[in-house]
Protein backbone atom coordinates (compact mmCIF):
# COMPACT_ATOMS: atom_id res chain seq x y z
CA UNK A 1 0.00 0.00 0.00
CA UNK A 2 1.08 3.53 -1.03
CA UNK A 3 -0.93 5.90 0.16
CA UNK A 4 0.05 10.03 -1.04
CA UNK A 5 -0.45 12.83 1.35
CA UNK A 6 -2.59 15.65 -0.03
CA UNK A 7 0.53 17.62 0.39
CA UNK A 8 4.05 16.46 0.96
CA UNK A 9 6.26 16.94 3.63
CA UNK A 10 9.84 18.54 3.26
CA UNK A 11 11.87 17.63 5.94
CA UNK A 12 15.58 18.07 6.87
CA UNK A 13 17.56 14.77 6.50
CA UNK A 14 21.16 15.31 7.42
CA UNK A 15 22.72 18.89 7.50
CA UNK A 16 21.98 19.92 3.81
CA UNK A 17 19.74 17.31 2.14
CA UNK A 18 15.95 18.01 1.93
CA UNK A 19 13.39 15.25 1.55
CA UNK A 20 9.75 15.42 0.59
CA UNK A 21 7.46 12.70 2.24
CA UNK A 22 5.20 12.51 -0.17
CA UNK A 23 2.79 9.27 1.31
CA UNK A 24 2.68 7.62 4.26
CA UNK A 25 5.34 5.05 3.58
CA UNK A 26 8.00 7.87 3.62
CA UNK A 27 6.82 8.52 6.77
CA UNK A 28 7.05 5.46 8.44
CA UNK A 29 10.46 4.52 6.78
CA UNK A 30 11.69 7.91 7.48
CA UNK A 31 10.44 7.22 11.57
CA UNK A 32 11.75 3.93 11.80
CA UNK A 33 15.29 5.24 10.14
CA UNK A 34 14.98 8.09 13.12
CA UNK A 35 17.94 7.69 15.38
CA UNK A 36 17.28 5.84 18.46
CA UNK A 37 18.63 8.47 21.29
CA UNK A 38 16.46 11.40 19.67
CA UNK A 39 13.17 9.16 20.01
CA UNK A 40 10.41 10.60 22.48
CA UNK A 41 6.94 10.46 22.86
CA UNK A 42 5.97 12.74 20.14
CA UNK A 43 8.10 10.45 17.78
CA UNK A 44 6.03 7.40 18.98
CA UNK A 45 2.75 8.26 18.98
CA UNK A 46 3.57 9.45 14.93
CA UNK A 47 5.13 6.25 14.38
CA UNK A 48 2.16 4.57 15.99
CA UNK A 49 -0.36 6.87 14.12
CA UNK A 50 1.30 6.08 10.46
CA UNK A 51 0.90 2.56 11.26
CA UNK A 52 -2.70 2.71 12.09
CA UNK A 53 -3.33 4.60 9.23
CA UNK A 54 -1.56 2.39 6.97
CA UNK A 55 -3.23 -0.65 8.41
CA UNK A 56 -6.84 1.48 7.67
CA UNK A 57 -7.72 2.18 11.27
CA UNK A 58 -6.90 6.13 11.23
CA UNK A 59 -7.62 8.84 8.08
CA UNK A 60 -4.57 9.41 5.96
CA UNK A 61 -4.90 13.09 7.16
CA UNK A 62 -4.10 12.53 10.67
CA UNK A 63 -1.14 10.69 9.92
CA UNK A 64 0.10 13.30 7.68
CA UNK A 65 -0.39 16.07 10.63
CA UNK A 66 1.17 13.44 13.26
CA UNK A 67 4.11 13.06 10.82
CA UNK A 68 3.75 16.81 10.37
CA UNK A 69 3.40 17.59 13.70
CA UNK A 70 7.19 15.62 15.03
CA UNK A 71 8.98 17.13 11.98
CA UNK A 72 8.07 20.54 13.61
CA UNK A 73 8.82 19.41 17.25
CA UNK A 74 12.16 18.30 16.09
CA UNK A 75 13.00 20.99 14.30
CA UNK A 76 13.65 19.67 11.00
CA UNK A 77 10.01 20.77 9.00
CA UNK A 78 11.27 23.16 5.67
CA UNK A 79 8.65 25.32 4.42
CA UNK A 80 7.69 24.29 1.11
CA UNK A 81 7.63 27.87 -0.18
CA UNK A 82 11.49 27.55 0.17
CA UNK A 83 11.87 24.30 -1.26
CA UNK A 84 9.25 24.88 -3.92
CA UNK A 85 11.20 26.53 -6.79
CA UNK A 86 14.30 24.24 -6.65
CA UNK A 87 11.80 21.94 -7.43
CA UNK A 88 9.84 23.66 -9.77
CA UNK A 89 13.03 25.08 -11.49
CA UNK A 90 14.90 21.93 -11.86
CA UNK A 91 15.42 20.98 -15.66
CA UNK A 92 15.29 17.09 -17.12
CA UNK A 93 17.70 15.38 -17.75
CA UNK A 94 18.75 14.14 -14.21
CA UNK A 95 21.09 17.14 -14.49
CA UNK A 96 23.44 15.59 -17.11
CA UNK A 97 24.73 18.23 -19.42
CA UNK A 98 24.09 18.13 -23.29
CA UNK A 99 26.48 17.98 -25.67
Amino acid sequence: MNSYFESPIFVKDGSRIVREIAALDDAIEFLDNWPEAHRDLIHETAWRTCCEAFGGHKPLSVAHSAFEGFARKAKILEDPASVMPWIMNAKSGGGLMTA
